[in-house]
């Protein structure tokens, strides 16, 4: 597995991330405690053996998605057996373009509810910040904020 906790690590909430290079075009982040470690295939020079940045990008969307899913049902006591979700993204060129989402209901799941868990679905934190991205500031460490690269 790519995602494992490090030993001995806190399990408090930590906001910051640090990136490093373990090898070949390997580069792991460790976040509160948490390595999450990725890779590029082999025939992108890689060694094949952790999903691509990209990868986890979009297991991050699908995580996210399913996560509101999950809670949506879990807190009306619905039967989660059989509740899945998948992401496939539709690309022009190189370009991802739109990302579908698609939710495998459970053979019980409620008619009434149908609407209602695409619009809990619709609330993943991840998916919104797409919506409305952040500003990103790249700095080399030790520089004033000031000095940042920008970009929207």
């Amino acid at each position: 597995m790519s995602v494992h906790q490090a030993p001995g690590a806190a399990t408090e909430h930590h906001p910051d991330m640090e990136i490093r290079f373990p090898g070949g075009v390997q580069v792991e982040a460790e976040q509160a405690g948490y390595r999450i470690l990725t890779d590029q295939p082999v025939s992108q020079g890689g060694f094949g053996k952790a999903p691509s940045p990209f990868d986890l990008f979009l297991a991050s969307i699908g995580t996210c998605a399913g996560f509101y899913a999950l809670r949506f049902c879990q807190q009306r006591d619905l039967d989660t057996a059989g509740l899945a979700l998948s992401v496939a993204p539709e690309r022009e060129g190189k370009h991802v373009a739109r990302v579908r989402i698609e939710v495998a209901l459970p053979p019980t799941f409620p008619e009434k509810y149908r609407e209602a868990l695409l619009r809990a679905i619709d609330q993943c934190s991840v998916k919104r910040h797409l919506a409305e991205p952040p500003r990103f500031d790249v700095v080399i460490a030790g520089t004033a904020p000031a000095a940042a690269a920008s970009a929207a």
